[in-house]
């Protein structure tokens, strides 16, 4: 009996060359070393998308995913804020949630529609400056006592790199999160049990 348990527990091991044969495929892989491919995945790309090692096709789905990212994380601050009950003057009988949509009135919606125009006019690297994708300052400057200094840096340059780099990996990370995050939101309202999550819903 425990000779037929081991062999039936060996079956289910893991293969002694796994970890081996991941690591070796994420060495062979040009972006293994970018921010993002971290514990416990590393440079995960199941369906060979960045195969070919198109960096200039690279940084662009990282760009896109670090928009993404942003986007979520504004979203679940906004989803959890209105669920709470904070609404703007003039808004109280707007629903939370997805609800919402149905709900706001025509001005609303062209002030939404020209705040994401604007949004997607000014985010954006418009004269080839950025130090990363997903930088969009631009290169803007300003003078206020006579001297030129970065405007929207907010002291970014006078840090060493490895500060930048983990400063990136912490924004990636939290909008990965939030990517999910709003998601699962979202799936919970419509399967109607939000507040069994968000005891503070109203």
């Amino acid at each position: 009996i425990t000779a037929l348990l081991a062999g039936s527990a060996a079956a289910f091991a893991p293969a002694p060359t796994s970890k081996f044969s991941t690591t070796a495929l994420q060495a062979a892989s040009p972006f293994a070393s970018e921010i993002g491919a971290q514990v416990p995945l590393g440079y995960w790309d199941p369906l060979g998308i960045c195969a070919d090692g198109d960096k200039e096709n690279f940084d662009r789905l990282r760009e896109v995913e670090i928009k993404h990212g942003r986007v979520a994380m504004l979203a679940v601050v906004g989803f959890l804020t209105t669920y709470a009950g904070v609404r703007f003057p003039g808004a109280g009988d707007i629903p939370a949630g997805m609800a919402a949509w149905s709900a706001l009135p025509l001005q609303v919606w062209v002030q939404m529609g020209f705040t994401w125009s604007l949004m997607e006019m000014l985010n954006r690297d418009a004269f080839g400056l950025a130090e990363f994708p997903g930088d969009y300052r631009n290169g803007s400057k300003c003078n206020l006592d006579g001297t030129e200094k970065p405007f929207l840096d907010f002291g970014w340059d006078k840090q060493s790199e490895d500060w930048k780099k983990n400063k990136r990996a912490i924004e990636l990370n939290n909008g990965r999160a939030a990517q999910m995050g709003i998601l699962g939101l979202m799936v919970h309202e419509q399967l109607g049990n939000l507040d069994a999550i968000l005891p503070f819903a109203k």
